[in-house]
This record gives C-alpha cells, structure tokens and sequence, in this order.
C-alpha cells in the first residue's frame, strides 16, 4: 500500500493518519486541533464541538478565530509527563 505525504505531516499506511512526534517530544505551546485530536485519539470535529459547547475535558485558546490546543493541558489529561 502505498501512501503520499502531505502538507500536515507524513501518513502511516495501514491508517492514513498523520504522523505526529510523541506528546513527549512536542515543545511548543499550543498545538493545531487536526494534531490534537490524534493526540486524544478524537476525529477533530469532536474536538470543534467541544470548544463550541465548552464541555470537553479541556479548553483551546482562539487565536485569530483558529483554535490552539494547549500542550500542558492535553499532557494533564492524558496523563503525560514531560
């Protein structure tokens, strides 16, 4: 099987998900929600739902209508240290 990277990072094959560093590694601030999302293990529109409704287990920043994940809080909930 063969797969094509993209612009948001390269593809596993057996899924065509992106291919995101560990949580681990990640040192910036705020993440996109596509990365968050794969994070959580959550398709990014569960994640859009979560900011509109405020009833997620976290809260993303809006930054110029966009929003940006927190890394420290996606490390809270899933239990990640740094």
């Amino acid at each position: 099987m063969m797969t094509a990277a993209t612009s948001d990072g390269t593809r596993h094959a057996e899924t065509d998900r992106p291919a995101y560093p560990p949580l681990e590694a990640v040192n910036r601030p705020t993440v996109p929600t596509n990365q968050a999302g794969y994070y959580l293990d959550r398709r990014p529109q569960t994640l859009r739902g979560w900011a509109c409704q405020e009833d997620g287990p976290l809260r993303p920043i809006r930054i110029n209508g966009r929003l940006a994940w927190p890394v420290s809080e996606l490390r809270r909930v899933l239990e990640v240290s740094q």
